[in-house]
């Protein structure tokens, strides 16, 4: 069983055969006027998991994986989708970069995302500043808010990705 073409299939279909030669004998078909032209949207963020709600009881750090995902990690072999580095960033701007980073990998089908924190505060720092804050509130941001439906777990990195400074956020499938 075939279907009839709608106005625009239609429209696009003559320009398509208009741009071709007809065999011997044979004649181009009439040109119907195409369309006009609807802007395109750009692409936008899918809906989240079905399993939302039954996703916001586990956090991501004690979430389990398959023993094959744990092995991966463990021997180095895990290799990053994407790669975000917070690095510089204020507390505020490094969670609008990690939030921009989450929905672009879900819109892309990514699996891993290496979050570089960096390692934080150390023992023989003598400065008044503040450290680690991005790696102390990285926890909090995938178990709070709109970004934990997509988080299926986070794990430490693997010390080729940055060890210690470094987390893999491991996203759910759609």
């Amino acid at each position: 069983m075939t279907r009839r073409l709608g106005a625009d299939e239609t429209a696009l279909w003559s320009h398509v055969a208009a741009s071709i030669r007809p065999l011997k004998g044979n004649t181009r078909p009439p040109l119907a006027p195409l369309p006009p032209r609807i802007a395109e949207k750009p692409p936008s963020l899918p809906p989240p998991p079905k399993r939302a709600k039954a996703a916001d009881r586990v956090s991501p750090a004690a979430a389990t994986l398959d023993g094959g995902w744990d092995r991966t990690i463990m021997k180095g072999r895990l290799r990053p989708d994407m790669t975000v580095d917070l690095h510089g960033y204020t507390r505020d701007r490094a969670h609008a970069l990690l939030k921009r980073c989450i929905e672009d990998a879900a819109i892309s089908g990514a699996r891993v995302l290496l979050v570089i924190t960096g390692k934080g505060a150390r023992e023989d720092d003598d400065s008044d500043r503040p450290r680690g804050v991005i790696r102390a509130a990285l926890r909090g941001w995938l178990e709070h808010g709109d970004l934990r439906p997509w988080i299926a777990a986070l794990r430490p990195a693997h010390p080729r990705h940055g060890g210690g400074g470094a987390w893999y956020v491991i996203l759910r499938r759609r």
